[in-house]
């Protein structure tokens, strides 16, 4: 705790010496699957009042408006192929044009290699702070593994942190407790495999730069809000 605490402290300086000629302040969450970027990433998106970016939900919005970069990354899918880089980039950069972005914004989900987030800072202006939330694999298979759904409505259980008043039965509506498939110990290991082989490294480029601070997110949320408040102050 106490190693966490002191880079916290030690990165402070980085958000009180911002340029005020920087035009933008740009968070990347970095973490394992199962870390709670997502979660951490919402609500410093309302806490700061910038959009939090998800290259997901950028590729669902461009295929189904069909817009220009959105019709070249379906012509990739559509031969199996990987979309390029470089088509990632251009929804990324025609999304952050919106006014709702002109402070800043929170990637959440991007870059996941060296090569992303090499071409990433070619192309951004604005002041990078790369934000891992530190959690052994130990704890992440404890998590995802333990995640449990209601098949009818949803509803999100944990089979330790947050178990259901009847095994295997909803709260909310009666139905089934479900585990998806992407939950399961082995694919969990699966995933944690791809992370550190391909995007774990995306720290170590970030440190070298001395944009990159570290946050213990094996806690409870509470504690690593408590972490990520005093580190914005």
């Amino acid at each position: 705790m106490k190693f966490f605490a002191l880079i916290t402290l030690l990165a402070l300086p980085l958000f009180a010496m911002k340029p005020a000629e920087d035009p933008q302040t740009v968070l990347i969450m970095l973490g394992a699957p199962g870390a709670g970027k997502g979660t951490q990433a919402v609500r410093l998106s309302e806490k700061m009042g910038i959009p939090q970016i998800s290259t997901g939900d950028l590729f669902r919005e461009n295929l189904r408006n069909e817009t220009p970069v959105g019709q070249k990354a379906k012509s990739y899918m559509d031969k199996g192929q990987l979309v390029p880089d470089e088509v990632v980039l251009d929804m990324l950069f025609e999304r952050i044009k919106a006014p709702d972005c002109q402070a800043g914004y929170i990637l959440d989900g991007f870059p996941r290699t060296i090569p992303q987030a090499e071409a990433l800072d070619s192309r951004l202006k604005g002041r990078v702070i790369a934000i891992s939330l530190e959690v052994s694999d130990e704890v992440i298979v404890e998590r995802l593994s333990g995640r449990i759904v209601c098949e009818d409505c949803g509803a999100p259980y944990h089979m330790v942190a947050s178990p259901p008043k009847q095994e295997g039965i909803c709260d909310r509506c009666g139905g089934k407790l479900i585990q998806r498939k992407d939950d399961t110990k082995e694919v969990v290991l699966d995933r944690l495999k791809v992370f550190h082989k391909q995007t774990e490294p995306v720290k170590a480029h970030y440190q070298a730069k001395g944009s990159l601070i570290l946050i213990d997110g094996a806690v409870s949320k509470e504690e690593t809000v408590k972490q990520l408040d005093a580190m914005l102050k």
